[in-house]
């Protein structure tokens, strides 16, 4: 299939939680077939009265007769957003395999900095494609999602030259869309520069129970993120990864222009007693660290502290079924 004729695309929204619930809804105001795939509460709410998404850019509403279980349910997709919480990868590539959508371009917008590698595995037939999501979203009840940061960016590149010239139409969709979409040559570093600061900034939100606001008003306690910023910034480095070293006062000045009301969707999953991307943030932190001889104490102490609420929320999702969460 020539991709660069389409003057729109099909897409499946791998994950309709607040990235790829607000970024889908976005697309399929545009005039793209858009397909959102969910489970639970949030599945049948959304069957029964759509989707709805609140913005500082506006609202945007999806009908119940786009909102599936399974992947077959829609027509094979061009365009895969996958965006499930990195612990659903598994569960959700098999119902990707059980579709057309194993040969589909998979655009992966999670956190995390080995993803993609893994999806790249799993679906080999598929066109991987990495990319960044800065957004403040979130599921705010069944069926509703809220984005309240006022940044809504995506950042993507190819891993496989082969992959570039797929990109072009992608890109094309989203300036219909009016998403700010940034194509990058290399796309492992901008996964690395958002994970330097994600992994800090969740850990210690879900730790402490604060806002964003409220962490930099202590200098302890904004000093803490930045120093935990520091470490995974020395294991991408000596990983390979040529990334500029952090300034104190740029990333705080940084970190102030989202709302200071912003909490990280760790420490949401941590307060609703879900499971936590914390293996896929301070979990890689430390144990590529191990690896690579780079001491890691504070995301050390991060991620000990953080584990047994991730297990407990793990074995009660297990008693209780299936998880499937979505990015938030």
């Amino acid at each position: 299939m020539n991709l660069a004729l389409h003057t729109s695309m099909n897409f499946l929204i791998a994950g309709t939680g607040g990235v790829g619930g607000f970024f889908g809804a976005k697309l399929a105001a545009s005039g793209n077939d858009v397909w959102f795939l969910a489970r639970g509460k949030h599945l049948e709410a959304m069957r029964k009265n759509g989707l709805h998404v609140r913005s500082t850019k506006g609202t945007f509403d999806v009908t119940p007769e786009r909102i599936i279980a399974h992947p077959n349910e829609a027509d094979r997709p061009d365009v895969v957003l996958f965006c499930v919480k990195s612990y659903d990868n598994e569960a959700t590539v098999a119902q990707l395999r059980e579709s057309g959508a194993r040969s589909s371009m998979i655009l992966s917008l999670q956190n995390g900095i080995d993803n993609e590698d893994a999806l790249r595995v799993l679906l080999p037939d598929a066109a991987v494609i990495g990319g960044v999501a800065y957004i403040s979203a979130r599921i705010d009840e069944p069926g509703s999602i809220i984005e309240t940061g006022g940044f809504q960016r995506i950042v993507y590149g190819a891993f496989d030259p082969a992959h570039v010239p797929l990109l072009e139409p992608l890109g094309a969709c989203f300036a219909r869309a009016q998403i700010r979409a940034d194509l990058t040559d290399d796309i492992r570093k901008e996964l690395w520069k958002k994970f330097v600061f994600i992994s800090a900034m969740s850990a210690v939100s879900a730790l402490t129970r604060i806002t964003q606001g409220e962490i930099l008003d202590v200098e302890e306690t904004r000093m803490l993120v930045f120093n935990a910023m520091k470490e995974a910034e020395a294991v991408g480095i000596a990983n390979g990864i040529a990334l500029e070293p952090l300034v104190k006062e740029q990333v705080f000045e940084s970190m102030a222009r989202f709302s200071r009301g912003t909490r990280a969707s760790m420490a949401f999953d941590l307060v609703n007693k879900k499971p936590m991307e914390l293996d896929a943030l301070s979990g890689t932190v430390v144990r590529l660290g191990r690896s690579l001889g780079i001491p890691t104490p504070i995301h050390s102490t991060l991620y000990a502290a953080l584990l047994p609420h991730h297990l407990l929320a793990l074995q009660s999702a297990a008693q209780g079924g299936t998880t499937f969460e979505a990015t938030a």
